[in-house]
């Protein structure tokens, strides 16, 4: 192998590593961690089906969408304008302000994380927060930052995860069953843990990263489909272990307060399990869930600006997603809704724009090949991404009314 197919190499598996962490830390952010454990407190052993729900959903909606965007080696937006023209300006549009509606979760959960980790008042822990990610992206050597950055704070977090899953000893027949035959099931809670999971930016974060590091077109396709199943693969494993984690705690009897100002139900959960230990690992895993998903929604966000100004380099994206930390910030210091409650909304919100790009790509899939070099789709995976799309609408439909009442909460 030559030094130059080397490199290609090198650099191709780098790009695919950072792809699947940017998915993988953008959909174990603190939202889905909030969300876990709120809903692991009320429905208990049952909120496993909402987990394998979210897995499955996710499998479909990222395998499509990874390859779609690689395929036709453009943007999401770009993708949407090209097959029905202007939809890709309201789906930029969307995601834009749900990126914005996350992020100010993101950094009230950054803050969430280091009250839990130093005892740092939440505000102050979530400015401070969002002002390294800013320098981050300042920084002349962004790109790689962001890569290597992304990629060590995630394996942090799954390996204090699964230390705590043992620590807290969940009844995991009862969880196994509850999985397949759950005692309820709660459609609001679904679409939440979809939308803090797949939904919004969250569904072209990887994607967008390989196309910004060149690995596109069928010859790369095989090597994107394994790098999406990689991150699916990560990011249900992590799910599941939090999920036990958390579960461990509420089956032993104790009691998660999950409304209120002061609530973080996440860390009370880790500290029953593990006593102060436990609250200081678990305000290091949501520090690190959180300042990642900063960066992940504020890159992809912006990612989606293009389609309004096609020629802003690479230097104004980056001034750009700054100046979108920066009102995020803003937002959430002025913002009086407890952090867990925002963190709630803001999967819930994010779930009900997902239905909507999906349904473009997956009329790309069906109906535009000419998009993708003429690119026969798989039937199955299509067919897999229609019944999907249908469900999300269902989902989307029955849970506008309980998703905005997470606002609601004293």
């Amino acid at each position: 192998m030559t030094q130059t197919a080397q490199d290609f190499t090198k650099t191709r598996r780098s790009s695919l590593i950072a792809a699947v962490f940017m998915m993988a830390t953008s959909a174990i952010g603190p939202g889905f961690i909030t969300q876990t454990a709120t809903f692991t407190a009320k429905m208990g052993a049952a909120f496993a089906f909402g987990i394998l729900a979210s897995i499955l959903i996710d499998f479909v909606v990222q395998l499509n969408v990874w390859r779609i965007v690689t395929l036709t080696r453009m943007r999401a937006a770009d993708v949407a304008n090209k097959a029905i023209p202007g939809s890709g300006y309201l789906l930029a549009v969307l995601v834009i302000f749900g990126g914005l509606v996350f992020n100010v979760g993101n950094i009230a959960g950054a803050g969430l994380g280091l009250n839990a980790l130093l005892g740092l008042d939440a505000k102050w822990g979530g400015g401070l927060s969002a002002l390294l990610a800013i320098g981050i992206f300042l920084s002349h050597r962004a790109g790689l930052a962001i890569d290597r950055l992304i990629v060590v704070l995630g394996l942090v977090m799954i390996g204090l995860t699964v230390f705590v899953a043992f620590a807290s000893n969940p009844p995991l027949g009862e969880a196994l069953y509850q999985t397949v035959l759950p005692d309820q099931i709660n459609f609001a809670t679904i679409t939440t843990i979809v939308g803090g999971t797949v939904g919004g930016y969250i569904t072209y974060a990887g994607a967008h990263r390989l196309l910004d590091r060149g690995t596109t077109g069928v010859e790369n396709l095989q090597a994107v489909t394994k790098a999406a199943l990689g991150g699916i693969m990560v990011t249900g494993l992590m799910r599941y272990i939090l999920f036990l984690a958390i579960l461990g705690v509420v089956a032993s009897g104790v009691v998660i307060d999950t409304s209120g100002q002061s609530a973080n139900p996440a860390a009370q959960a880790f500290q029953a399990a593990a006593g102060q230990f436990g609250l200081r690992v678990f305000g290091l895993i949501l520090w690190a869930a959180s300042i990642t998903s900063v960066i992940g929604a504020a890159y992809t966000s912006i990612s989606f600006i293009t389609v309004f100004k096609p020629d802003i380099t690479e230097q104004g994206r980056n001034r750009a997603t700054t100046v979108f930390i920066a009102l995020s910030l803003l937002i959430f210091v002025l913002m009086g809704t407890a952090p867990a409650a925002l963190l709630l909304f803001a999967g819930g919100f994010n779930g009900l724009i997902l239905p909507i790009g999906l349904s473009i790509f997956i009329y790309v899939g069906w109906r535009r090949s000419d998009l993708m070099d003429g690119y026969h789709y798989p039937r199955w995976l299509l067919v897999l991404g229609a019944l999907t799309c249908l469900l999300t609408w269902y989902m989307a439909i029955k849970s506008v009314g309980p998703i905005f009442a997470f606002l609601n909460v004293a």
